[in-house]
Parts: C-alpha cells; sequence; structure tokens
C-alpha cells in the first residue's frame, strides 16, 4: 500500500532528471549524486506512490505509463514550488529587481539610469537564453528581459521598444556577399539553422513557409547562437539575424547583406503581467526612453 506522505521535492526533481536523461548514470552526473543513492531514491519515491514510474533496459531507462502520467504532473509541481519561493524572496526584498537580457541584447544605459535613480536599490543583471525568456520571469529568476521576439507571452506583459531589420549573415566568399542586398528569391534554396522544439522561432527567423507555402531549406540543428556562428562561417548554412546583434564584429570571415521583404525583428520588455512592483514599473519608463535603437 503506498504510503500517504508529503512528495519529497528533491525526490520529484531527481525522478524528472532521470525521465529527460533516458539514463540514470548521465542523471547521476548532473545531479551530482552517486548512481547507486538515485536509484534508492527513485525507488522510494516510488514505494511512496504505489507505482513503478521507470523501466530500465539495455538502451537506457524508459517511463512506464504510471510514469508519462507523472511527468508533467512533476514538473508542474517543480515549477510552482520555484515560483512560490521565488515571490515569497521578491516580497521580502521589495528593493531588488533582477533584469535579464538575452545575447546580443543592449541593457546597459537602462540599467545604469536605474541605478543613479534608486541608489538604495539592488539591481543587478542577468543573461537569459532565447528560449528560457518566459520561464525565467514565470519561475522569478528575473524581474523583467530584454529580448527579441518571438516568445510565448502567455502571463507576461510584452511591450515592444524598437524595431530591427533582418539581414542574411553569411561566410565572406559566399556567392550573395557584397550585395546591398537580397530578397528571399535569393536564398530560396540556401540551408537555414533550425532550433529543435521552437515552431514559433523556426517559423519567425527561417521564414517558413515561404510567401507561396514553400517549406524554408532545412538545416543543421543549433543550440546557441555560437554554435549558429560557426555553422554559417564554416559554409554549412546561411542565417537571419537582427540588424543590431553585431555578428560580424568578432569576426571578419562573416558579413551580412539587408534581407528586403520580410518584416523587422521587434526587440521588447517582458515582465509578469500581474508584477505590481515600484522598480519594475520604473524600469518600464527607463527602457522605453534608454533603449531605442538610436
Amino acid at each position: 500500500m503506498a504510503e500517504h506522505a508529503d512528495l519529497d521535492l528533491r525526490l520529484v526533481r531527481y525522478f524528472v532528471a532521470v525521465a529527460e536523461h533516458g539514463h540514470f548514470g548521465r542523471a547521476a552526473a548532473d545531479l551530482h549524486v552517486t548512481q547507486p543513492s538515485l536509484s534508492r531514491q527513485i525507488r522510494g519515491l516510488e514505494r511512496q506512490l504505489g507505482a513503478r514510474l521507470l523501466d530500465r533496459g539495455p538502451r537506457g531507462t524508459r517511463l512506464t505509463e504510471a510514469g508519462e502520467v507523472f511527468l508533467p504532473l512533476a514538473k508542474d509541481l517543480l515549477r510552482s514550488a520555484a515560483q512560490a519561493a521565488g515571490r515569497t524572496r521578491a516580497a521580502a526584498r521589495p528593493a531588488r529587481i533582477t533584469i535579464g537580457h538575452a545575447v546580443n541584447v543592449l541593457v546597459t544605459p537602462a540599467v545604469r539610469e536605474m541605478r543613479r535613480r534608486h541608489p538604495d536599490a539592488e539591481v543587478r543583471t542577468r543573461h537569459v537564453g532565447f528560449h528560457e525568456v518566459p520561464a525565467a520571469l514565470l519561475d522569478h529568476r528575473v524581474d523583467a528581459v530584454v529580448a527579441r521576439l518571438p516568445f510565448p507571452t502567455g502571463g507576461l506583459r510584452v511591450t515592444v521598444l524598437h524595431d530591427e531589420p533582418r539581414v542574411v549573415l553569411l561566410p565572406r566568399d559566399h556567392r550573395l556577399a557584397g550585395k546591398e542586398s537580397v530578397r528571399l528569391d535569393d536564398i530560396a534554396d540556401e540551408p537555414l539553422p533550425r532550433v529543435p522544439g521552437d515552431a514559433e522561432w523556426n517559423a519567425f527567423w527561417r521564414v517558413d513557409p515561404r510567401p507561396g507555402g514553400r517549406p524554408a531549406p532545412d538545416g543543421p540543428v543549433i543550440g546557441t547562437v555560437e554554435d549558429k556562428v560557426e555553422l554559417v562561417a564554416g559554409g554549412e548554412a546561411i542565417a537571419i539575424v537582427p540588424a543590431g546583434a553585431g555578428l560580424t564584429g568578432l569576426r571578419a570571415d562573416l558579413t551580412t547583406v539587408p534581407l528586403e521583404d520580410v518584416e523587422p525583428s521587434h526587440v521588447v520588455l517582458a515582465t509578469r503581467a500581474d508584477d505590481r512592483s515600484r522598480l519594475v514599473a520604473e524600469f518600464r519608463r527607463i527602457a522605453q526612453a534608454q533603449l531605442t535603437g538610436a
């Protein structure tokens, strides 16, 4: 019979790690625990729930039917716990704000002005991956993020700060390098990098599908901007990027060409929709004045 004790969040986190890695050894390394200890902890969780959650096999670990049911609930439980802790800490330290910034997005002028106006407040900055913006806000890791759309905006308040034209990132020896501008027809057969599991990002930054309905050619899968830059420099793909990203400033073997027939990208400030913090409201005003892209 299952025990009716409260669930230990640590054990729930261990289960989620094993489920996501599909392997006890890799999960143990990620959690910084030994594999035998992790196995014992998972067995204890299974006893408490009265159900086997994981099956081990020669190719790794698979979820049982009960494990498939429990996994999304476990993730929701951990997310709720993180939000509860974040909101409590925020309430205990009202004179603190953490400002997130995505890759190649400038926040320094607004942060400096925020610190000048509120010398007694603790104003922190934190880098946020382009795929982490909603979670970082809703989990209270940050209180505001300056980033580029698209990303899921449910539960968020989003303010457009400025627009940036999109350009094509190319190796300098590419056939289109040096042109004044290009159109989608000019890159119709060029492979473009993809991000796994992010249909909205892929649709916008690959212009997929194209206006006529043709899918964009598939390029390599990437996880970071650095991956994208290296692939383009190596001639494996080209990429559509914001003009203000400054990706050519670090590499002499890359260049950009304006892309004519697409809408611009949008640099935005995102905050939690229900946030009533005076510091967040003040940073919004400062960002709208300072981060105009001029």
